[in-house]
């Protein structure tokens, strides 16, 4: 068994075709650009009503009992199912009557998915036009729980041309053995340029982030900075951004320890923050700083959702199954933003969206301050 074992390890790496696509090419083809199958030519961008939505969809799966999370004990989906969350996925948009739509966890081809090409459904059937997707994890098998094959990421969708999309790479996690890091997420920031909003010579860019959940190390840290410096330099470039994501982080003065909501049966929050998986994913507090780690944003730029409400249950954003099985509770933190250099107005949580994945969508209007 040990020799299968190491021979198994050993075609792994040393195969002609590697089967995990680790990215290192150049970061502006890493990027696949799609079009709905129908473009609406008629769209004119209103500056006061232009709406930028944020969304982790949990790769069309909705409340499904993964088994890698949700302490659920299911893998793969069936197509109809995937179809039709997908489908209420799509008329939420349209609902909301989205013009920029950051997405996080969206399958391009997987087997948990059905194989279904989901940035191009979405595009196929709402009214926006076009998207650019990054993965985050591109493997031909996925050597667990019968996983198999998998391609997930980001995507930005849009009514409006997207042009100059770039994938820009985030640190990987160093509290993993190396075989475990070659398999895991690589993931990214997907940043793209939207022509037709620019305005009085000043470039117009969305923003897309995914950043870690469940490392134990400083690698969140090293994912927020980088993500700083990229809007950071859009801002100090004298143009304009639009960004989000889903940060994997509370708000300033939110609670940090949430293990006891979101632990499966059989599990101990006994203050093992590292060793405990219980808290990974669970505790905000495994380096120095991290439960202020969104400070510089709020500071530097303005947030959808202001930080004197942020913290506030009406705007929390993360639906763990767990917590509503134990104490209908269907929303027990803030995960997911939208920030920008200009100014929003009518930010909203969408909690009515429960169903529809581990995550509700944060949208407001973009509301321009160039003069």
């Amino acid at each position: 068994m040990k020799g299968i074992a190491l021979f198994t390890i050993l075609f792994f790496f040393t195969g002609c075709e590697p089967w995990v696509d680790i990215f290192e090419d150049d970061i502006s083809e890493e990027v696949i650009m799609f079009e709905s199958f129908e473009i609406n030519e008629t769209v004119v961008p209103n500056f006061d009503s232009l709406k930028v939505v944020t969304w982790n969809i949990r790769n069309g799966l909705a409340r499904f009992p993964w088994v890698f999370e949700s302490c659920g004990d299911s893998v793969i989906s069936d197509r109809a199912s995937i179809e039709r969350n997908l489908i209420k996925i799509a008329e939420k948009l349209d609902d909301m009557n989205a013009d920029i739509v950051l997405l996080q966890e969206i399958d391009f081809l997987s087997k948990r998915s059905a194989y279904i090409n989901q940035v191009q459904f979405l595009l196929d059937n709402t009214n926006l036009n076009f998207g650019a997707y990054a993965s985050m994890y591109k493997i031909d098998f996925a050597p667990s729980d019968g996983l198999g094959m998998v391609d997930g990421g980001n995507a930005v969708l849009s009514k409006y041309k997207l042009e100059d999309a770039q994938r820009i790479p985030l640190a990987l996690r160093t509290d993993q053995g190396s075989l475990e890091q070659y398999f895991y997420l690589r993931r990214n920031i997907l940043k793209v340029k939207i022509p037709e909003l620019s305005q009085n010579g000043k470039d117009f860019y969305a923003v897309n982030i995914h950043a870690t959940a469940f490392a134990t190390d400083d690698t969140k840290q090293k994912h927020i900075d980088k993500y700083i410096e990229i809007l950071n330099e859009i801002n100090s470039s004298g143009d304009l951004f639009v960004s989000g994501g889903d940060l994997n982080s509370v708000p300033p003065g939110s609670e940090i320890d949430f293990c006891e909501a979101d632990r499966c049966e059989g599990e101990i929050c006994d203050g093992d923050y590292k060793n405990n998986s219980a808290y990974h994913g669970t505790y905000f507090g495994h380096f120095e700083g991290e439960p202020d780690l969104l400070v510089p944003f709020y500071n530097s730029y303005n947030a959808a959702i202001d930080l004197s409400e942020a913290n506030l249950p009406t705007h929390f954003t993360h639906a763990p199954s767990t917590s509503f099985e134990k104490d209908s509770v269907k929303f027990d933190r803030k995960l997911d933003y939208l920030f920008t250099n200009s100014d929003w107005h009518n930010g909203q949580t969408h909690q009515e969206s429960w169903l529809l994945s581990d995550h509700t969508a944060v949208s407001a209007i973009f509301k321009s301050i160039v003069e």
